[in-house]
């Protein structure tokens, strides 16, 4: 078996560390403005663990390309990743996006990095604030799934993740359009059954007393989706970047861009 990199194998155990204090973000220049707690998660804990890796793996092929220039959040949810932040030219975006796409277990890829100066530290502040905001207006929401649900804030959009059922989705996106400072809301949602949810979160809510399978393995998870969420009371939904699809079989990715409340 071939040995990994002394840097990747520092990364995977700084991995195994985070998961234990609830950490679930890998960054390239800055800090991400995310949230996700391990209890209570329809992930089972092989897949939170693997979500992980991917994120530390991804990080590391992003930050040999940026070579220092540029500020990269990269966020992986039932394998599939979210890059947001800012890149210095279209080269270096579509390049990032090719090796994330080709880091192992990665099954989609949403790249929305903008191409412009990497912001600011009080910016991104300003993001971390929000994304508190919106997590504690999901934990306050009755029928909302918020600890299955990471959010990101990049430059005042919001990016919903997780796998829920529609209504679910609308309660969800309602809390997080009507937060103070969220600019824009993206959904980046798996709809699943009512009982697709009840399984999970029976399987999921506490640490399972039975032997996991290995990391490599998603128990039952297949992470496939149906359909695509409706938006009520007259917001105007349409779809951003198309995401990409690495390998099979194929994963459907319910990504829509929501403008908030007014």
């Amino acid at each position: 078996m071939p040995r990994l990199p002394t840097r990747l194998t520092a990364l995977l155990a700084a991995a195994a560390a985070a998961l234990l204090t609830g950490c679930a973000a890998a960054v390239v220049g800055g800090a991400a403005a995310t949230g996700a707690l391990m209890v209570t998660n329809r992930r089972s804990p092989n897949t939170q663990i693997l979500d992980q890796t991917i994120e530390l793996r991804a990080a590391s092929r992003a930050s040999d390309i940026l070579d220092g220039n540029g500020h990269i959040n990269i966020v992986s949810y039932y394998r599939k990743v979210l890059l947001t932040g800012e890149v210095p030219s279209e080269e270096a975006r579509q390049r990032i996006q090719v090796a994330v796409a080709e880091t192992p277990d990665v099954v989609a890829v949403v790249n929305e990095l903008a191409v412009m100066p990497a912001s600011s530290l009080s910016g991104r502040a300003n993001d971390t604030m929000i994304t508190g905001l919106v997590k504690t207006n999901l934990l306050n929401t009755k029928g909302v799934p918020a600890n299955s649900i990471k959010v990101v804030t990049e430059r005042g959009s919001t990016y919903l993740m997780g796998r829920v059922t529609r209504q679910e989705a609308e309660l969800a996106t309602e809390a997080a359009r009507t937060t103070s400072g969220v600019q824009r809301v993206v959904r980046v949602f798996d709809i699943i059954s009512e009982e697709e949810a009840r399984r999970a979160d029976g399987n999921y809510s506490t640490t399972p007393k039975q032997q996991q399978a290995p990391v490599s393995s998603l128990d039952d998870e297949s992470g496939r989706s149906s359909g695509n969420a409706d938006t009520q009371g007259g917001a105007t939904t349409h779809p951003v970047t198309q995401p990409v699809m690495i390998q099979q079989p194929p994963v459907q990715i319910d990504v829509e861009d929501l403008p908030p409340a007014d």
